[in-house]
């Protein structure tokens, strides 16, 4: 079964935290992908925090601002998954 993203919290080093449905949490680095192809269109970090969501079960950027899959920038999820850097729940840590 491949993994689907569930939701995407973006940080200001152009890193975001992927949590999956499997209970997976990885830190993905997209910085090396900024000065090429469409990953242009988000290489300020207002656009990548501000457009950064989970479109159909996988990270992507909302270019258009309309959430439409076809104007959109995205990353494979089996793709994070793999390569993505095992975290535990940062979010868990900031509420102990």
């Amino acid at each position: 079964m491949e993994p689907t993203a569930v939701q995407a919290i973006p940080r200001s080093d152009f890193k975001v935290y992927v949590y999956f449905d499997d209970g997976k949490i990885v830190l993905y680095d997209v910085a090396p992908l900024l000065n090429q192809g469409v990953f242009k269109k988000i290489s300020t970090i207002k656009d990548f925090i501000e457009k950064c969501t989970i479109l159909i079960g996988t990270l992507a950027w909302d270019i258009g601002g309309n959430y439409d899959i076809y104007n959109c920038i995205d990353i494979a999820p089996d793709t994070i998954y793999a390569i993505g850097v095992p975290v535990t729940d940062p979010l868990a840590e900031k509420v102990a």
